[in-house]
């Protein structure tokens, strides 16, 4: 089975959608990272304000940021194997890594309100 690491740059919270003015492609990759997760797919996301560890004891990541500095993240790698620098992968990639089709990771997640309909 695949096994995805995404290290991101300092974000203000664990995904990075948050705020006044959120990233379309943080949105998209949260969406994508929170679908695999359910299906039991190992992909995990470091932050570099909430996990400076795991940059450091990593040393393909360690390498990308002495070379480039933080411009150079996300830093993803595929079994523990560096596939991407300053960049997201697309769903298309995501896909792939995981045998399945694209339109998987599109799917929407649903929601599960419990509704209590006894009265009280």
């Amino acid at each position: 089975m695949s096994k995805v690491e995404i290290f991101d740059p300092a974000m203000c919270c664990p995904t990075g959608v948050c705020g006044p003015s959120v990233d379309p492609e943080l949105t998209r990759v949260a969406s994508a990272v929170f679908t695999l997760e359910k299906k039991g797919f190992n992909i995990k996301r470091y932050q570099l304000t909430t996990d400076p560890a795991k940059f450091v004891e990593n040393s393909e990541v360690n390498k990308v940021l002495h070379e480039k500095g933080p411009e150079g993240l996300p830093v993803i790698l595929l079994n523990n194997q560096l596939v991407k620098v300053a960049g997201y992968p697309s769903n298309e990639e995501l896909a792939q890594w995981f045998d399945l089709t694209p339109e998987e990771l599109n799917e929407k997640p649903k929601a599960r309100l419990p509704i209590n309909l006894k009265k009280q």
